[in-house]
């Protein structure tokens, strides 16, 4: 017996400081020489090895079904060559073991800036209509063994989210 989903759409708004504040930082260029301050990424990688990376992801489209998030570390992400992506979040809350589904929000981040993702903030993500995109990636060295949970809204809901 098939148990049927439905396809939720998520509206896909423009990232901005002001919109993204719940679930992280959008970070823009500055001038060389400016000071730190709390518009420069505030992050926290002291629980590990911090890792600086590019990772190359293919075909991603608008669909998702699981979700995720690192309660450990921040996270920052950008793309490379200036393509625009799309990301899913859902605000921190480490005292609940899964997002709120009404929370969920979609956000289109231009291919000049990035993102941080706050600890806990639950994201899907990056997705894209390139067929491929290559991305920096700040995280720790072993985020993705010890610090990786998922929630996968098909075996919960029978839902799926797709961003439009």
């Amino acid at each position: 017996m098939s148990t049927s989903k439905t396809v939720q759409q998520l509206q896909v708004q423009w990232v901005t400081s002001k919109n993204f504040r719940r679930y992280g930082q959008v970070i823009f260029a500055s001038f060389d020489g400016k000071t730190y301050d709390g518009e420069d990424a505030q992050l926290n990688l002291q629980n590990g090895i911090p890792r600086f990376y590019i990772m190359r992801l293919e075909k991603r489209g608008r669909k998702f079904h699981k979700i995720t998030r690192h309660v450990q570390c921040t996270q920052c992400l950008g793309s490379l060559e200036g393509k625009d992506w799309l990301i899913a979040v859902c605000p921190p809350d480490n005292d609940v073991n899964e997002p709120a589904l009404e929370e969920i929000a979609a956000f289109r981040i231009p291919g000049n800036c990035f993102i941080k993702l706050h600890e806990g903030t639950w994201h899907a993500g990056p997705h894209f209509d390139h067929e491929a995109v290559d991305f920096y990636n700040l995280e720790l060295a072993d985020t993705n063994m010890v610090d990786h949970f998922t929630h996968d809204f098909l075996k919960s809901h029978q839902l799926e989210f797709e961003m439009v």
